[in-house]
């Protein structure tokens, strides 16, 4: 397996232990659609959070949550719509997160950096 997928990887997985520790409901895990890809759903308490996870070995070329264009955003927030209407989830609000996995100089420890409301949506055009 490639070193970045692998991280990745790992970051999803601290990600969501570090969510359900905060008292959210871990309801999927690497969702996809023909609209895009989302990291993490999960339930916290009445909302429907999506979770981007981006995960990285140092912030040489800028904070992890940087990666996470206006282009990217998009993506999520037609995913999340396509996600909550075939769930029908109309009785929840929705939110987008970001979590950041910085890799320390040890290699074994990350820092997470958890970003509540990382962005919105507020209609087709109020990106």
């Amino acid at each position: 397996m490639k070193a970045n997928k692998y991280l990745g990887e790992l970051g999803e997985e601290i990600a969501c232990k570090y969510i359900q520790s905060k008292g959210m409901l871990l309801l999927q895990k690497n969702f996809s659609c023909k609209a895009g890809e989302i990291d993490i759903i999960a339930k916290d308490k009445e909302n429907i959070v999506f979770i981007e996870v981006k995960t990285r070995t140092s912030d040489k070329y800028g904070k992890p949550s940087e990666a996470v264009s206006i282009a990217k955003q998009r993506k999520i927030v037609k995913t999340a719509l396509w996600y909550m209407s075939q769930k029908h989830l109309f009785d929840y609000m929705s939110r987008f997160d970001v979590i950041e996995l910085l890799q320390d100089s040890e290699a074994a420890l990350f820092k997470i950096n958890y970003i509540k409301d990382a962005f919105q949506y507020s209609g087709r055009y109020g990106y």
